[in-house]
C-alpha cells in the first residue's frame, strides 16, 4: 500500500505530537517529584519538547510554502520539467552526467535572474535531482523568501 505524501506526512506529524504529549506528562511527573533530580530532567523534557514541536513547526511551514510555490509555478506553466529524452538510470534518476547538466542550465538561469524565485526555485529541484538536499533546501528558503517578498 502506498501512502500519499501528505498521509504520510500527516501520520509522522500525529506521533511526534503523540510523543510530545506523553513526554510533557512524563516531565511534570518528574517535576512533581520535588526532588532536584526529577525536576531538573522534568524541565529538560520539557526544553526537547519544545525544540521538537518547533521544528516539526518549521518543516510543516517549509513544506506548505514550497507546495504553494510550486502550485503557483503550475498555475503559470511554469514548473520546471526534466526532458523526456534525459538519460536516466534503471531507477528512474537522472545520470550523474544529465543532472549536472540540468543543474548547469538552471544555475545560468539563475544568474540572468539573481532575486527572481522562480529561478532559486528550479535550482533548488535541479539540486534534487543532482542528489544535494542540502543545498536544495537552501535554495527552496532563498525561493520562498523571494516570492514572499513580491507578494508584500
Amino acid at each position: 500500500m502506498k501512502l500519499k505524501a501528505r498521509t504520510s506526512a500527516g501520520l509522522v506529524i500525529l506521533v511526534v505530537l503523540l510523543l510530545a504529549g506523553y513526554m510533557t506528562v512524563r516531565a511534570f511527573a518528574l517535576i512533581a517529584t520535588g526532588q532536584l533530580k526529577g525536576i531538573g530532567l522534568g524541565v529538560g523534557v520539557l526544553l526537547l519538547v519544545v525544540v521538537g514541536v518547533a521544528l516539526l513547526v518549521g518543516e510543516v511551514q517549509f513544506g506548505r510554502n514550497t507546495e504553494r510555490l510550486g502550485r503557483r509555478l503550475e498555475q503559470e506553466g511554469r514548473l520546471p520539467a526534466i526532458p523526456p529524452e534525459t538519460e536516466r538510470l534503471p531507477s528512474g534518476r537522472l545520470t550523474r552526467d544529465a543532472a549536472d547538466a540540468l543543474f548547469a542550465e538552471r544555475e545560468a538561469d539563475l544568474r540572468e535572474a539573481p532575486e527572481d524565485w522562480r529561478a532559486w526555485f528550479a535550482l533548488a529541484t535541479a539540486y534534487g535531482d543532482a542528489r544535494d538536499p542540502a543545498r536544495g533546501r537552501k535554495a527552496m528558503r532563498r525561493a520562498i523568501g523571494f516570492e514572499q517578498a513580491e507578494r508584500s
